[in-house]
């Protein structure tokens, strides 16, 4: 297990390598001009000439590349072009608010998601059930900003129970997390559900039924380890996702997160933004992937890594 992590840990660099390529060049080929956003409307060419040198975008691209490599290897992600601050000052906060606001929406999921699937395969095809995938169905396919914005109607301005939007405290985070959770739990239920009716119906269940095992332990012991395989999958690579940043919700609610500093730097072309927070979410993705592959080797101990 350890010499698969370390190749794990290894493997991220060309991915990083090759992520960063095309994002340096893909960003420098959308239109527009940094120089020309950060100098106004109204600058004369002289001005922008004059940021353009000072950011060096003057330069060729392979040489302006070729720096960012170089100030990556030294952990340096630049300066922000908009605010002139350290880009790791400027993701910070907002990562640190996108991994609170992803947490809470997955651990409200999973607290939820899970005993709904495993009720609705433990009684198929039962009003419980009926129940439970039309509530799934509704999850998965409802809007996020839709969601959010009747829950602020209900709750904020109707009921004033609950802020509308912004930190400050544990009831700031509940609506947008219970927005966010509301496709994953959606998810996390129809994949217990599928997975557990497919384990319920094996041999080794049946056998332990005829041992006179009670079906309470049947199911929690037997059947909803051996099931968790595929939801934990769903569950790492939502929960990854919504590291990236979830722009709608976070725009609903005015949280300060990762997902609207990015779209605020796209719009104002700070590069160096931009490229630091992408890569920071693909570093996190990756390390998500192996977590969740460590958590195959413990749930099911038939799992090796060659």
């Amino acid at each position: 297990m350890f010499h698969y992590i370390i190749r794990r840990l290894l493997s991220t660099i060309p991915v990083l390598f090759g992520i960063s390529l095309l994002l340096f060049f893909l960003l420098r080929a959308l239109p527009g001009d940094p120089a020309q956003v950060i100098a106004g409307e109204l600058a004369t060419e002289k001005e922008v000439s004059n940021i353009r040198e000072q950011l060096g975008l003057n330069q060729p691209v392979y040489v302006q590349y070729a720096k960012f490599l170089l100030r990556i290897v030294q952990l340096d992600l630049g300066k922000s072009t908009r605010t002139q601050y350290p880009v790791t000052k400027e993701i910070a906060p907002r990562l640190l608010n996108t991994i609170i606001l992803a947490v809470a929406a997955t651990f409200l999921a999973c607290l939820l998601g899970i005993p709904a699937g495993i009720l609705s395969a433990v009684k198929p095809y039962t009003v419980m059930d009926m129940v439970v995938t039309v509530l799934a169905l509704f999850g998965m396919s409802m809007p996020a900003f839709w969601l959010g914005l009747m829950l602020i109607v209900i709750f904020s301005v109707k009921l004033q129970l609950l802020p509308v939007g912004g930190t400050g405290g544990i009831l700031y985070l509940i609506l947008p997390s219970v927005t966010l959770a509301a496709y994953l739990l959606a998810s996390i239920t129809r994949n217990t559900r599928s997975s557990m009716m497919e384990i319920l119906s094996q041999d080794y269940i049946t056998t332990a039924r005829s041992k006179g095992v009670k079906e309470k332990m049947v199911v929690l012991r037997h059947a909803l380890k051996n099931s968790f395989i595929p939801v934990v999958t769903v569950i790492g690579l939502q929960f990854g996702s919504l590291l990236g940043g979830t722009v709608l919700t976070e725009t609903v609610f005015a949280w300060p997160g990762l997902g609207r500093l990015l779209v605020d730097s796209i719009l104002s072309r700070d590069y160096p933004v931009i490229q630091g927070g992408i890569l920071i979410f693909a570093l996190l993705f990756v390390l998500t992937n192996l977590l969740v592959d460590i958590l195959y080797a413990y749930l099911d101990p038939r799992v090796r890594y060659a």
